[in-house]
């Protein structure tokens, strides 16, 4: 967690709030906000996509909408997409970033472990983690959220990687649970067609 201190600046697409610039290994500077900060950028992110979802009700439109927002406006992170199943495999939906893989082994790896437990993983190092499913050998970190039906069973996932370590943190993946409430909100309640 950075604090703020000497060298804070304000990054526009912050909204002037405190950042501190840092190397990362990549060799570029890249802005690291407060806590509060990044809340306050999770919550302007569901509020945006408050304001898409509504104009669909279509799932694979809402689930493109979402991979494409939250890969944009999230710095860092290499992969952002969502896994569903279908006919007792877990398959790749909607996503952006590097080519994924289409069908996840059963019961392996981290966006299975999300369904398996019923609970978000947030993983500091892929590599460490038992039976990892590695899509792409450049990913380093992970947050994988499950996502529910109305009868609360969960039946996909959000899943979104990092090139780095220990690149997702509690409030990641705080953020990325509001995103799936607002998903399964828009999903499980019915909508009036007229």
């Amino acid at each position: 967690n950075l604090k703020s201190g000497s060298g804070r600046g304000a990054h526009p697409a912050c909204h002037s709030e405190p950042v501190k610039q840092i190397e990362t290994t990549a060799g570029y500077l890249e802005h690291s906000m407060t806590e509060e900060g990044k809340r306050k950028r999770y919550q302007r992110i569901v509020e945006q996509l408050e304001a898409l979802l509504v104009k669909s009700n279509d799932r694979t439109a809402h689930c493109a909408t979402v991979a494409a927002v939250l890969h944009h406006k999230v710095p860092g992170v290499s992969w952002t997409g969502f896994y569903f199943i279908k006919g007792g495999d877990l398959v790749v939906d909607a996503y952006q970033g590097p080519v994924a893989c289409q069908v996840l082994e059963n019961h392996k790896g981290v966006c299975w472990a999300a369904i398996d437990n019923d609970a978000t993983q947030i993983v500091a190092d892929v590599h460490a983690f038992p039976d990892h499913i590695a899509c792409d050998d450049r990913s380093r970190s992970e947050v994988v959220v499950p996502i529910h039906d109305s009868a609360g069973t969960p039946f996909g996932v959000l899943d979104i990687d990092s090139h780095r370590e220990n690149h997702f943190d509690e409030v990641d993946g705080a953020g990325y649970e509001a995103v799936v409430r607002l998903l399964e909100t828009t999903w499980n309640t019915p909508r009036s067609e007229t």
